[in-house]
């Protein structure tokens, strides 16, 4: 890991309707909208979407790297997030994320380090980390038979 601070560019990029379009370097552009609830199209990412997107994301990179450390072997990590949007104080924020991770390993694995390494990638997952809303971890270990 490079030493900190890092500092990450995106630039967003829009007409006066349509899409907007996110650019950064490096990777491809991504393209964005209002989600339906807003009175958007409903079928492209949104700010939302991303958001809720990048607590999955970090959630699992944050154990990979966890797991790679603890030389714990699995085989699939699948994660499936849920963001709630709220009004607070009459500001509309997230509220909650609830981070439902099922995790397979092979026959013969401690499924009890397995627990132990899933609710530390979550307390260490930067982006819940630098979030005010609430991070809930349901986890499942699931042993392979062979």
């Amino acid at each position: 890991m490079q030493d900190l601070p890092h500092q990450y560019l995106v630039a967003a990029t829009a007409n006066n309707s349509g899409n907007v379009t996110l650019t950064s370097s490096g990777v491809a552009d991504l393209q964005s909208a209002p989600p339906a609830e807003f009175g958007g199209p409903g079928d492209q990412w949104s700010p939302e979407s991303l958001l809720v997107a990048a607590v999955a994301d970090c959630f699992v990179l944050s154990f990979r790297a966890i797991a790679r450390a603890s030389r714990l072997e699995w085989t699939s990590l699948e994660c499936e997030t849920d963001g709630t949007l709220d009004r607070v104080e009459r500001v509309t924020q997230f509220t909650a994320f609830s981070v439902h991770a099922t995790l397979s390993v092979p026959a013969g694995t401690d499924v009890a380090k397995a627990e132990r390494l899933l609710q530390k990638a979550e307390q260490v997952c930067l982006i819940t980390n630098s979030l005010k809303a609430d991070s809930h971890l349901e986890s499942t270990v699931v042993v392979s038979d062979s």
